[in-house]
């Protein structure tokens, strides 16, 4: 019999929290929740655990201050890091958060050497950069958590302003993982197969993309934190289109390497995710707008990689 897939998180604040709920409800995998507050992830991991009785869920559910118990996990996900605090310039978030993933990323390839990345510290698309860098991987097995989100988001609007199930909304969110530099694509979108322009006056889809780039600041200015659930949501979506090869089209930070015309460079693109990690980048016939769009997002993350220490 083969072994239950084996995903560790590590940074078990509120989003590695809720990632871990998401994947535990699904039975997806044996979960490691790591932290460096003391007893913080035990804690955390054993109150999760005893749900499982309620919930019929059937999966181990541990923490750890160390990394140990990581080994030989398929996929990590890496959130830990700072959030940007008020009057924070963006170079001394990037200082901070670069030597925690570094720190990170070395302790996640000693014991994890053939697992999959996904990587969800801020800012994203310079993180996932650092972390191939760092981890010497293949591109394919280092992912940044971006369009999930984004394009859950701009999906979730999509489905108010046409007021029908989000089941039936597409929508995808390309480019940097940032509010200024995100690239919403309202011309992909489409419900149940009728494209968006065709339901939706072009003053009211520029709301939708105006609402979807903000995203995250709104939910921020509302509660004074980040947001937690719809983040867990994507990170799980992404790691159970890994572990069960399910070949999901989700748009997500990786490595360019000709795609787009761009090279040494990781920034939200269509992906397929899949058992070997990324499995295919599509590329999108964009417009001139889209495409110049598209070109601003890349130089903003090549800024943000020219701060990195490498």
């Amino acid at each position: 019999m083969g072994r239950r897939p084996k995903v560790t998180i590590v940074g078990a604040g509120m989003v590695g929290h809720t990632t871990a709920h998401w994947l535990a409800t699904e039975e997806i995998a044996d979960l490691v929740l790591v932290d460096i507050i003391e007893k913080m992830p035990m804690g955390k991991a054993l109150d999760l655990q005893q749900a499982g009785p309620i919930r019929d869920v059937d999966v181990s559910i541990v923490g750890s201050n160390g990394y140990e118990e990581t080994a030989g996990s398929d996929v990590v996900v890496i959130i830990a890091g700072i959030a940007r605090k008020p009057g924070m310039t963006r170079e001394q978030l990037i200082d901070t958060n670069s030597g925690i993933v570094r720190s990170v990323v070395e302790q996640v390839v000693k014991h994890s050497p053939d697992a999959a990345l996904i990587v969800v510290t801020n800012p994203l698309d310079a993180m996932t950069y650092l972390t191939y860098k760092v981890s010497g991987f293949p591109r394919e097995r280092v992912i940044g958590e971006s369009g999930a989100l984004d394009s859950t988001r701009f999906r979730t609007f999509i489905a108010k302003e046409v007021g029908l199930s989000v089941e039936d909304v597409s929508g995808m969110v390309i480019g940097a993982h940032t509010d200024k530099d995100m690239v919403p694509l309202p011309r992909f979108a489409h419900v149940g197969g009728v494209p968006l322009g065709h339901l939706v006056a072009p003053d009211r889809i520029e709301a939708i993309v105006a609402r979807t780039r903000r995203g995250g600041a709104e939910i921020t200015e509302l509660m004074g934190s980040s947001a937690f659930f719809a983040p867990g949501a994507a990170i799980a979506q992404m790691v159970e289109a890994i572990v069960r090869d399910k070949k999901r089209l989700i748009p997500s930070s990786v490595l360019l390497d000709g795609e787009y015309g761009e090279r040494n460079v990781c920034i939200g693109v269509p992906v397929v995710l899949g058992g070997r990690g990324v499995e295919r980048i599509i590329e999108l016939p964009l417009n001139d707008e889209e495409r110049a769009a598209f070109k601003a997002s890349v130089a903003a993350v090549r800024e943000h990689i020219g701060s990195l220490k490498l």
